[in-house]
């Protein structure tokens, strides 16, 4: 099963409900803009790669409902700005108008969007296969170097098929090391405030009967000090060509963690989640402050049902920053489509020389 389809009908596009998982399983029609903005702004849909996807479907649908190019144009600078920090829903919109705008409007133009969003997305299922075809590689050696013993990886939040297509980011060198047989065994993240790993990681790995311990946030450095750690993998929603990393809120500390205990840190990402006009993550990459009534609240299961619990005090506000960035220093390498490079601007340009200005 893929996270998002276009149905037979070439006009509505269909996405797993992320909001109902892990206790229910069902799939949300989308047809207009409006719907896909709303699809990504209240996580129906969420993860950098499977953003980028929803966008350029969203784009198919603003050709399917607009007639001339103002308000196509006014359209598709909505969905752009849906959600701030993952650069993939902007890389795969201006991809989608580069395309479309060649073509006649009308027919022409609605069958050039179905292809390149459908382009779009088989690419995504490519890049993120290979990287796990990658990733696999270093978990292989750690294997060796353990001889044989369980490998333990710690992920933050939730970079696997859900977050994209297929495969994932993060998980998808787990997705691939266990078809090869290494035994594997990962620490989740419960990831607050909306609880990414536990609700989705988890169902993920155990669908795929892949060992896994969910555990809190401030558990992982804990772990790593007593050794329970052998890597740390993590996905991004936008990297600068320098190495700095956005991704879910609580990354930083992780990366600190592993620093201090000298375990390695990679960060798993296509190509299509680098920034390629950014140098400095902490100064220049935009941050999501999310409503703070996910922070105030605990979703859940509760008697059959969906149940949101109050925890702290009625009156106390709160903060709810989606994303930290963590510095280029803090990370031992990037695993890409293209294969495994160090975090820096040299190493990034050498695997993707065509962005060399």
């Amino acid at each position: 099963m893929r996270t998002i389809w276009l149905d037979q009908d070439g006009c509505t596009v269909q996405v797993i409900d992320q909001r109902l998982l892990p206790h229910r399983l069902e799939t949300l029609p989308l047809t207009t803009v409006d719907q896909f903005i709303y699809a990504i702004r209240e996580m129906v849909v969420r993860g950098a790669p499977l953003i980028g996807v929803t966008g350029a479907y969203g784009v198919l649908a603003a050709l399917l409902t607009t007639g001339d190019d103002d308000l196509f144009m006014q359209e598709c600078q909505r969905l752009k700005a849906a959600r701030p920090t993952a650069v993939n829903l902007a890389w795969a919109i201006d991809r989608m108008l580069a395309v479309v705008m060649q073509a006649e409007w009308g027919a022409a133009r609605i069958a050039s969007g179905r292809r390149e969003a459908a382009a779009i997305a088989e690419e995504e299922v490519v890049r993120c296969r290979r990287i796990g075809e990658y990733g696999a590689r270093l978990l292989a050696d750690l294997s060796r170097a353990r001889r044989g013993r369980t490998v333990n990886i710690l992920t933050h939040c939730n970079a696997g098929w859900l977050a994209c297509v297929e495969w994932g980011t993060a998980t998808a060198p787990v997705y691939v090391a266990h078809e090869q047989g290494i035994d594997l065994h990962v620490w989740v993240d419960e990831t607050r405030p909306l609880n990414q790993g536990a609700r989705l990681t988890a169902w993920e790995l155990g669908r795929a009967g892949i060992k896994h311990t969910v555990v809190t946030d401030n558990a992982g450095g804990h772990l790593m000090q007593h050794g329970l750690v052998d890597m740390v993998i993590v996905g991004t929603d936008r990297t600068t060509y320098t190495g700095d990393v956005a991704n879910k809120i609580g990354t930083y500390l992780k990366a600190l963690a592993a620093k201090d205990n000298d375990i390695p840190f990679y960060v798993a990402l296509p190509s299509s989640t680098f920034d390629w006009q950014l140098r400095d993550g902490v100064r220049q990459i935009p941050i999501e402050d999310r409503h703070a009534d996910e922070v105030r609240f605990v979703q859940g299961l509760y008697q059959h049902a969906r149940a949101s619990v109050l925890v702290p005090p009625q009156d106390s506000p709160a903060a709810n920053p989606a994303f930290d960035v963590t510095p280029a220093r803090l990370v031992t390498g990037f695993i890409t489509e293209r294969g495994v490079c160090a975090a820096n601007e040299q190493a990034i340009l050498a695997l993707f020389p065509e962005r060399k200005e």
